[in-house]
């Protein structure tokens, strides 16, 4: 882990990197477990509601908080954090990032703090979220994909695009663990953007239409979701406007997904 590079204070009602988890434990392969593995069940959202998108975003990040969503956006030149109006689909606050930045993954920890990740330039940014100023960066190695909080907002959940999940301290990014997800055929790839959801993270696999549901304590995908036939009622580019973003309002226990520069955004009903 490189040097903090701005440090600042967080502080959390219960202790860092919490979880049922053991600190330093990782998550058991298919090759080394005692049984098999159970295959994930396959399960199809119910399409409850649709609300407009805006098809210039491309969506990185997702996230409920305070009544309304906030998004991270990447491309470089184009990259941005917002605070979105969930019935017209417009930013009602937006802070673009400089050029040389393409945004990532998104996170809420404890009630005041967005964390924003970075594609390659290995920078996570923290901003007050009430009014998007800046105050601090962390530095990390490798690539920055999906971003979320866990339980009470004590630890982060970062991915790569590999199969490994980083469990990280809000207070200095430090990694508490780390575990390698993984289903009956082996390990599972290409984790994108993350979203806590009753206990389990909720992945979007990259260049897909699924939703994998991870237990964080072991790395095993216990359902997919299939959300392809959302394809089917938007207009965008399959080859470039794939299917990212995931928010949870734990209060009414609504599901909302999009994709990158799709046109609406759903939410989404799920039996698990």
């Amino acid at each position: 882990m490189k040097r903090l590079l701005v440090a600042i204070t967080v502080l959390f009602g219960a202790a860092a990197c919490g979880g049922t988890a053991p600190r330093n434990s990782g998550a058991a392969s298919p090759s080394q477990a005692a049984v098999p593995v159970p295959e994930p069940k396959r399960v199809v959202p119910r399409i409850a509601a649709e609300y407009p998108h805006d098809a210039k975003a491309y969506t990185q990040g997702l996230l409920w908080a305070d009544g309304g969503l906030y998004e991270s956006t990447g491309e470089y030149g184009e990259s941005s954090l917002r605070k979105v109006d969930l019935n017209t689909g417009r930013a009602e606050r937006t802070l673009s990032l400089p050029g040389r930045y393409f945004g990532e993954g998104l996170a809420l920890a404890g009630d005041s703090l967005l964390y924003q990740l970075t594609w390659q330039e290995q920078r996570c940014f923290v901003y007050d979220k009430r009014d998007f100023r800046q105050v601090g960066v962390f530095a990390y190695t490798g690539e920055g994909w999906g971003l979320t909080s866990g339980a009470g907002g004590d630890s982060l959940y970062m991915s790569d695009g590999s199969s490994w999940i980083r469990v990280l301290d809000p207070a200095d990014f430090s990694q508490c663990r780390r575990f390698r997800v993984y289903d009956h055929n082996g390990e599972v790839t290409q984790i994108n953007e993350l979203e806590w959801i009753d206990g389990k993270l909720w992945a979007n696999l990259y260049l897909t239409d699924l939703i994998a549901v991870i237990n964080p304590a072991t790395g095993r995908v216990t359902h997919y979701i299939d959300c392809s036939a959302l394809e089917t009622r938007i207009a965008h580019r399959r080859d470039t406007d794939v299917f990212n973003g995931i928010a949870h309002d734990p209060a009414t226990d609504r599901v909302f997904v999009t994709g990158k520069n799709w046109d609406k955004l759903f939410e989404i009903e799920v039996g698990l």
